[in-house]
């Protein structure tokens, strides 16, 4: 059942790209690193979840040098 749940969690990730936008891959991807987390602290990394770890890294860059939201509005 795991390697069940680890190639689903793969194909979304991989195939998301395609599909979606950034901020889309962004909460996937969290929400992937949250479920291997919970799951188990022992199980090796996987290259989906490297690459999510730095897609969130990237992310909070990104974020972290904004001045306006996704509307416009000035965050300060």
């Amino acid at each position: 059942m795991p390697r069940l749940a680890a190639a689903v969690a793969l194909f979304v990730v991989t195939a998301l790209p395609a599909y979606a936008d950034g901020r889309i891959e962004l909460v996937s991807c969290k929400a992937m690193v949250e479920r291997a987390a919970q799951a188990a602290a022992s199980q090796p990394d996987d290259a989906a979840l490297a690459r999510c770890r730095q897609i969130i890294r990237d992310w909070t860059l990104r974020e972290s040098r904004m001045t306006v939201d996704e509307q416009g509005r000035p965050l300060r």
